[in-house]
């Protein structure tokens, strides 16, 4: 499976009606929420058989009030999806893969899903986009081939909306050119490899944190709810959109090439949920994107047909040697590895990388 997203060209009408449905699509799965809870609650019926019920008193009783008579006027593929979106909820919960369903809020994001109901539908090559039950619209970048696909997911970041949907290819196989690297994840640099390459924030991201601090200390100060503040916060989301585009692009510019070039990659397990507990280091982790560098590799590997082994996360590779084995204790603040048995000097994250290029699995 390929994902394809693009960004919505949108006007004012448009913005305004794929708000509705993401204000459409959050109160049905709140609704549904409430009644699901409040009815197992009760123990009047099985676990099975409550969100058949949930949806037969949003489709019969609520959606026929005079006070929730706009749901008719909207596309009910969002309404169906809503509450598909609510069962598999609950399913990952029984399963022991998510926590407990928690109410939908404006905050968290504004997405909704369509489909169409009557089977696959064919995307033409083009600046525009037809979405089932919603219409057609104009995209920022052109659709360079035709899709086949059916269900179409919306959702808005920052003050900008984006259509993805998923589509049946497979990637041609890519000949890795080069044998084997280890990859040392650092706060200093995100990255460093044991090929001596070295990979740093990128300089637009530290600009934008700063900005951002500065709209920040400016809306706590303005009058709350003034038509001022609103202005600073939609600032605020849209550098906080800006932000994520930067470090997403950083870190898939960082993967993309490691797994193309490499046939074996070794990169530390760390342990990324105790590490942010730490909260010196939390802010600089959550910055970096840890979790979705390893995350990013771990897919991109399987995509183009490397290997990806995750280096025990106690192996001090930063307290050991390199060329004689020999360990040492190794401060933060030290950033350079001198051994004391064969007096090599090298960099520390840059030894840390030969160490995990070199370590193998105990038997």
């Amino acid at each position: 499976m390929l994902a394809v997203k693009r960004a919505l060209k949108l006007n004012n009408n448009e913005a305004t009606l794929m708000a509705k449905h993401a204000g459409f699509r959050r109160v049905v799965f709140n609704f549904g929420l409430s009644l699901r809870t409040q009815m197992y609650s009760e123990g009047k019926l099985t676990d099975s058989k409550v969100l058949n019920e949930v949806k037969k008193v949003l489709t019969n009783h609520v959606k026929k009030q005079p006070e929730f008579a706009w749901m008719n006027q909207l596309s009910s593929r969002v309404y169906q999806n809503a509450l598909i979106d609510l069962k598999d909820a609950f399913s990952r919960y029984r399963l022991g893969k998510a926590g407990h369903p928690k109410f939908a809020s404006r905050r968290n994001g504004q997405s909704f899903r369509v489909d169409s109901s009557n089977g696959k539908v064919w995307l033409c090559a083009g600046n525009t986009i037809k979405i089932p039950t919603l219409g057609t619209f104009r995209l920022h970048e052109p659709l360079e081939c035709g899709y086949v696909s059916q269900t179409f997911t919306i959702s808005k970041k920052g003050s900008r909306w984006f259509v993805s949907f998923c589509v049946d290819a497979e990637r041609l196989p890519v000949e890795q050119s080069q044998a084997a690297v280890g990859i040392d994840v650092g706060i200093k640099y995100v990255a460093t490899l044991s090929n001596q390459q070295v990979f740093d924030a990128p300089k637009p991201l530290n600009q934008a944190k700063t900005k951002l601090a500065t709209l920040q200390r400016k809306a706590s100060k303005q009058v709350k709810g003034s038509n001022n503040q609103c202005k600073t916060y939609n600032k605020i989301s849209r550098l906080h959109a800006q932000i994520a585009c930067i470090r997403s692009d950083f870190l898939h510019k960082l993967t993309t090439p490691t797994a193309k070039n490499f046939k074996l990659i070794k990169i530390e397990d760390l342990n990324i949920k105790g590490m942010m507990a730490n909260h010196k280091l939390a802010g600089a982790i959550s910055d970096l994107g840890f979790y979705e560098f390893k995350r990013q590799l771990d897919y991109k590997c399987k995509m183009y047909g490397a290997t990806l082994v995750l280096v025990d996360q106690w192996f001090p590779s930063s307290k050991t040697c390199s060329n004689c084995g020999t360990k040492k204790d190794m401060p933060l603040s030290i950033r350079t590895f001198d051994c004391p048995a064969c007096g090599i000097s090298l960099d520390r994250d840059f030894n840390a990388s030969i160490n995990i290029l070199n370590w193998e699995p105990s038997a």
